[in-house]
């Protein structure tokens, strides 16, 4: 009997709604779940409606009891039916009333009581409001405004830790205690209450004052009535340290929380969710309404959220997906029934964690891996055809060289990495005639452009080199067809030939002179009969110079990419080059090119970088 009592006077609101037909919550009535939203609005309000029909009739079984509890108890039938209906009772018409003297008459204050002082009641009861509170008599000036109070009772209860509590202020002038009402409208708004007599219904004030030569700020809630002719005033911290820290952990976190009492009908949101679903702070939504912002996809997976919730379980996290305000935004939903006094679930709790920050950067981090991927990939392909093209356009031909008695070595750097071959090109190779050809050049440009005219210079030279021409020759008849070509740019060129007494006869057409290394002395070769750049001028006759080669001499033929930098003469570069040379004596070809590569890729080149190192055994 004594449980049934309780049920019946702390039973919550309960709003009129007419008996539905569904299954409880948790009872197999629903083989599938929801794929609509429609279906999913549903599934709800009958789960709802049925929770709160079966509530109802367990309540209705209790009145004969409750009545003969509420005739025995201060509490009215009238509170007792808007406590099972969930309708609000209307404002009683026994309000306190002030008269002209400052009594107080009313059903709340027995001043019929001989000797009783109403305002004595009313600071004696000050220690039990559990917020800060004072008692302030008006200050006026001879026209009668209101210029400060004075306090006359308050309370133990302060609002900061810096603040002092009310009743240590009892006497003094209110702006001596609170120094900063009159900055921060407080003081405004406590006299106009007590003008007007219409009472200050949480003002939001920003208090700020000196203390001890330091500033002190605390956002506090102040609340103001009139009394008679007196101002009763109580304050709160517009937020409580635990507040503000869960406030900084759920925008941290991107998290909130939801409060959905099945039975009221009330919603409570955190701040936190409000900022997720970007949804007026006063204006929480139903379970009903969540489901409108629900993904079509996504609909079965809050359905089985939420009938799990529904039905007393406690589901694990679940990934769904929302749109709001045309965004989508992906939620972690966890979901905790509150049961009621019969155990069965009479509000929900879920609490969401927006991992939309973290999903678009995974679609970018995705998204970019794809792109490095297929950039890596064309990347790839491109090195693999330039290598292939490279060995077709600039073989070494070494093994048979050698039989020549000749030791071969080349090494290209093109400006672009990734193109492995641009317009600088060499060619070392034997003739039918058992000469050997060495030539290199540089075909003006970059890219395929470069490549299509060097691949052109080149091959034109081998063709030329097959009739048994002097360089000089060579060099001219190249001339004249660069210079026959509307579209072609100049180029620069150094060919010539090793007979059987290893004797180099060369010509050069605008090209630095090649080095020669003999012992430690490194120097270029004679180039008094250089010629201009190829393509230049159409006629030009090219001339042959020979130079004998001895055992252990090593020839270094390059092109301009190797000695020229950005500000630089190139005269400095051919020096430093020959300086690197001279200290690499005795090193074969490929250890000398080694060395030189080593050298000069510290610094980027602006240009295509070819050499070609031939020694006589």
């Amino acid at each position: 009997m004594r449980r049934r009592e309780v049920i019946t006077v702390n039973l919550p609101d309960l709003p009129d709604l007419p008996d539905l037909p569904g299954p409880g919550p948790g009872l197999p009535g629903v083989p599938d779940l929801p794929h609509d939203v429609e279906s999913l609005k549903s599934l709800i309000e009958r789960e709802i409606a049925a929770l709160r029909a079966d509530v109802r009739r367990k309540t209705e079984a209790c009145l004969p009891l409750s009545t003969a509890l509420t005739q025995a108890s201060p509490i009215s039938s009238r509170s007792l039916e808007t406590f099972t209906s969930g309708r609000p009772e209307p404002a009683s018409d026994s309000r306190a009333e002030v008269g002209a003297e400052g009594e107080v008459s009313g059903e709340g204050c027995p001043n019929g009581v001989p000797g009783h002082d109403p305002w004595a009641c009313l600071c004696s009861s000050m220690s039990a409001i559990p917020v800060s509170a004072a008692l302030l008599d008006p200050v006026q000036d001879e026209t009668g405004e209101i210029t400060d109070f004075v306090i006359r009772a308050g309370n133990h209860v302060r609002s900061a830790q810096w603040l002092e509590a009310p009743d240590s202020q009892v006497g003094q002038r209110f702006l001596e205690a609170r120094p900063g009402a009159a900055t921060s409208g407080l003081l405004a708004a406590l006299t106009a209450v007590f003008k007007s007599g219409r009472a200050l219904n949480g003002l939001t004030v920003d208090y700020t004052e000196e203390r001890h030569g330091r500033l002190r700020r605390a956002p506090l809630l102040y609340y103001a009535a009139s009394c008679g002719y007196q101002l009763l005033t109580t304050w709160l911290p517009a937020r409580s340290q635990a507040e503000s820290l869960t406030l900084d952990a759920q925008h941290i976190a991107s998290m909130g929380w939801g409060h959905w009492d099945l039975l009221s009908g009330s919603v409570d949101w955190s701040e936190g969710l409000h900022r997720i679903f970007r949804t007026d702070p006063s204006m929480p939504w139903s379970l009903t309404e969540l489901c409108d912002a629900v993904l079509p996809g996504e609909v079965p997976a809050l359905a089985e959220l939420i009938s799990a919730v529904l039905a007393g379980e406690e589901p694990s996290w679940t990934r769904i997906r929302f749109r709001v305000f045309g965004e989508v935004r992906t939620l972690d939903l966890l979901g905790r029934p509150v049961a009621g006094t019969d155990g069965r679930p009479w509000a929900v709790h879920l609490v969401a964690r927006d991992l939309t920050p973290q999903m678009r950067s995974r679609r970018r981090l995705a998204e970019t891996q794809r792109e490095t991927q297929a950039l890596r990939q064309q990347a790839e392909a491109e090195r693999r055809i330039a290598s292939v093209m490279r060995e077709a356009l600039l073989p070494t031909h070494s093994a048979e060289l050698a039989e020549l008695g000749l030791t071969v070595a080349a090494a290209y750097l093109p400006a672009e990495p990734d193109a492995a071959v641009g317009g600088d090109w060499y060619k070392c190779r034997r003739l039918p005639d058992g000469r050997v050809l060495v030539a290199i050049g540089d075909a003006v440009g970059h890219g395929l452009d470069a490549v299509a005219r060097m691949a052109q210079q080149r091959h034109a030279l081998a063709g030329l080199a097959q009739t048994g021409a002097s360089a000089g020759e060579m060099a001219t008849w190249l001339n004249e067809l660069v210079c026959s070509d509307p579209t072609a740019l100049t180029a620069t060129m150094i060919t010539g030939h090793i007979d059987h007494d290893h004797v180099l006869r060369w010509a050069c057409a605008g090209h630095p002179p090649p080095l020669l290394r003999r012992g430690d002395e490194v120097s270029p070769l004679p180039s008094d009969h250089l010629g201009p750049l190829l393509g230049l001028m159409p006629g030009y006759a090219y001339e042959t110079a020979p130079v004998p080669l001895y055992s252990g001499d090593l020839l270094l033929l390059y092109t301009d990419g190797v000695v020229e930098r950005r500000g630089e003469d190139i005269t400095v570069g051919i020096t430093n080059l020959s300086r690197s040379l001279s200290g690499n004596a005795g090193l074969s070809p490929e250890e000398t090119l080694d060395r030189i590569i080593t050298d000069y890729t510290r610094t980027a080149h602006d240009d295509d970088a070819c050499l070609l190192a031939v020694q006589v055994d």
